[in-house]
């Protein structure tokens, strides 16, 4: 099910969440037993601590620089770059500077 989206428009994701100072920001756009798609904001030192999930979640970063730490190994992403973070592995994310993400996790 589609949420916060509206269909058949063009439209920038990483405008369709705002920075607020000293918060983590997110906004669901799909949600079903299948996927769930959800876009981030992060202030610059605010972050989500370690944590699994129950699928694979794949995360592009739409603005600015993030700290992603999985199963123990840290890797910094910029706009453009994406990783994959594999179900049931602990990890977590940073914001080193503000910025924006896409989550898209798979069941």
């Amino acid at each position: 099910m589609y949420k916060n989206i509206k269909k058949e428009q063009v439209l920038s994701l990483k405008d369709q969440i705002a920075y607020q100072q000293r918060q983590v920001v997110s906004k669901t756009l799909v949600q079903n037993e299948l996927v769930s798609v959800t876009i981030f904001s992060f202030d610059q030192g605010e972050e989500i601590s370690t944590h699994a999930s129950g699928g694979d979640a794949m995360v592009t970063v739409l603005d600015g620089k993030g700290r992603f730490t999985i199963g123990g190994q840290v890797y910094y992403l910029e706009q453009g770059q994406t990783i994959v973070m594999p179900k049931d592995i602990p990890h977590a994310v940073y914001g080193e500077e503000q910025f924006k993400m896409l989550l898209i996790v798979s069941f």
